[in-house]
C-alpha cells in the first residue's frame, strides 16, 4: 500500500508541475513559472523517494532527495520575494 502512496505522490508532483508550467507558457505570470519551478523539484524529491525506499532500500539517499526539495522550495521563495512588483 504505501508503494502506491509513493508513485501517486511522485506523479501528482509531476503532474503539477506540467500543468503550471503549461499555464505560464500560455500566459506568461511568473508567479507560475515559478511555482512551476518548485513543484519540479518537489517531483524530483518524491521520484528519489520511490527509489529510495523501494528501488535500492539498503542505499540511504536522504541527503540526495532533500537537495530537489529545498531547491525547489527556495525558487519559489525567490520568486515570491524579488518578483513582487
Amino acid at each position: 500500500m504505501a508503494e502506491t502512496v509513493y508513485f501517486l505522490c511522485a506523479a501528482t508532483s509531476a503532474l503539477c508541475a506540467a500543468l503550471l508550467l503549461r499555464r505560464f507558457a500560455r500566459s506568461g505570470s511568473r508567479l507560475l513559472f515559478w511555482s512551476g519551478l518548485c513543484f519540479v523539484g518537489l517531483a524530483l524529491n518524491n521520484a528519489i523517494l520511490v527509489v529510495d525506499l523501494l528501488i535500492v532500500p539498503s542505499v540511504d539517499l536522504s541527503t540526495v532527495r532533500l537537495v530537489p526539495a529545498v531547491a525547489g522550495v527556495a525558487l519559489l521563495l525567490y520568486g515570491l520575494v524579488w518578483e513582487t512588483k
